[in-house]
């Protein structure tokens, strides 16, 4: 169990945009979270879930406990699961599958 204002998904979901951290370390505003102490998180890949309200409803990330370099491929890919898992939602909302 972790805080819900601990980790970076509360950074993504403020920011409304993908956060891309290849070793968390290196930004010392992010090296601080408890995360890297309590569970070792050391990279982080994360973008947010927005609904067609604009309304953000959370975040799809990956985290490793190693340095990762995600490279513009992570980012990408992350963001198309963020855009299907909506896509999932708004499907269910309208009725659908």
């Amino acid at each position: 169990y972790m805080a819900r204002d601990h980790g970076y998904c509360p950074h993504v979901v403020v920011r409304r945009k993908a956060l891309v951290l290849e070793d968390v370390c290196d930004y010392p505003r992010f090296a601080g979270n408890p995360v890297v102490d309590e569970i070792g998180i050391r990279s982080y890949l994360g973008a947010p879930l927005i609904d067609r309200t604009g309304t953000a409803l959370g975040t799809v990330c990956v985290v490793d406990v190693e340095p990762r370099p995600w490279g513009r491929s992570g980012l990408e890919t992350i963001k198309a699961m963020a855009a299907e898992l909506i896509e999932q939602i708004h499907r269910r909302e309208d009725g659908g599958i």
